[in-house]
């Protein structure tokens, strides 16, 4: 049988706008810095992509400043500031940052001094959104993008990251969106491109294609598709609920991102229940997809209060657009099935 992909959290299939503006795109064959009409073609095609993204995050009157991707992002906006987190910020975020905030069981943070801090806003790996105050310096807004309400101008902080592979767009490129204003210097220095924050020739093409994905991510958002997407999501949990007594559902009582299902059986590691479903033909994973494919303890787990048997047995599913009710019931069955033999192996 076809194979199903439940990893979306991880990356996004490309969208077929973005593929469409980044092969009209490839045609574009001026330098976005150069003066001439061949130029002017290339920096249009950055500037109308930077107003799709401005309007699709709700950052009108913000500078949205393209990078490499989120983890560039965290990297021009955290680095040398002295700003506080906690253990479950994503590893982009938790290495520029001093890990001090707390976390309680529910797997939020406790937030004291918010113009010093750098928080997510929806954990990739649990799911659950946090409730963030007002005055943040950094917001990763990575995987709430697309997926939830959120516009830069009402979090209120001064600098949000985002990425484009996490919306349906290209891997490669992402956005730091800056409050206007706020002074920050360039990492990357040279002939100062993206308004002097982020030197070099921009990547033309993966741009045209973010801010592709971002408006028809907006539109997907205001149609509903992803309401569709959290009835799976809950259909899924109750199916595997109902039978497998001692797996807990990490966040399920918490507001989460709408996709996502995060279990843990204590005992069966994530990451042979990865493989073990992998070779049945379902893509998941055992937490963030960006640690070099390592495969360890949940950190996020850990710092939730999860002992490390337990946090070592977590594996992440992720729906995405394309999930179908089928595609979900055969995951449902396949896992029990496993879970079923893992018990009597165990016993």
């Amino acid at each position: 049988m076809a194979r199903v992909y439940l990893d979306y959290n991880a990356t996004v299939p490309l969208r077929a706008e973005a593929r469409d503006a980044m092969i009209a795109a490839m045609d574009v064959v001026g330098n976005p810095s150069s003066v001439h009409a061949e130029g002017r073609a290339a920096k249009g095609v950055i500037e109308r992509a930077r107003a799709q993204v401005a309007t699709a995050f709700g950052a009108d009157g913000a500078d949205v400043v393209f990078l490499s991707g989120a983890t560039e992002a965290a990297a021009l906006a955290c680095a040398g500031r002295g700003l506080f987190g906690s253990e479950i910020e994503h590893d982009a975020v938790r290495a520029w940052i001093d890990p001090l905030l707390s976390v309680d069981e529910r797997g939020h943070v406790a937030v004291s001094e918010p113009a010093r801090s750098a928080l997510q806003l929806a954990n990739s790996e649990t799911g659950i959104v946090q409730e963030l105050p007002q005055g943040l310096a950094v917001v990763d807004a990575t995987q709430a993008f697309g997926k939830l309400p959120v516009a830069f101008n009402w979090l209120g902080c001064e600098m949000a990251l985002i990425s484009a592979h996490k919306i349906g767009g290209p891997k490669g490129v992402g956005a730091l969106v800056i409050k206007r204003g706020t002074d920050l210097a360039a990492q990357i220095k040279g002939g100062g491109q993206e308004m002097g924050r982020r030197s070099g020739t921009e990547n033309l093409i993966g741009i045209a294609g973010f801010g592709a994905a971002a408006e028809a991510a907006a539109r997907d958002l205001e149609a509903g598709v992803w309401d569709r997407v959290e009835k799976l999501r809950n259909i899924l949990d109750s199916s595997l609920e109902a039978d497998a007594k001692e797996t807990i559902f990490v966040g399920k009582e918490e507001r989460r991102l709408p996709n996502t299902t995060c279990l843990a059986t204590p005992g069966w590691k994530g990451e042979t229940q990865v493989m073990q479903m992998d070779l049945a033909g379902f893509a998941i994973s055992a937490g963030s997809a960006c640690s070099s494919g390592k495969v360890k303890a949940s950190a996020v787990l850990r710092a939730m209060g999860f002992d490390k048997t337990t946090a070592s047995s977590a594996i992440r599913v992720s729906l995405g657009p394309e999930t179908t009710e089928d595609d979900v019931m055969r995951f449902a069955e396949t896992w029990l099935t496993k879970w079923k033999k893992h018990r009597a192996r165990a016993a």
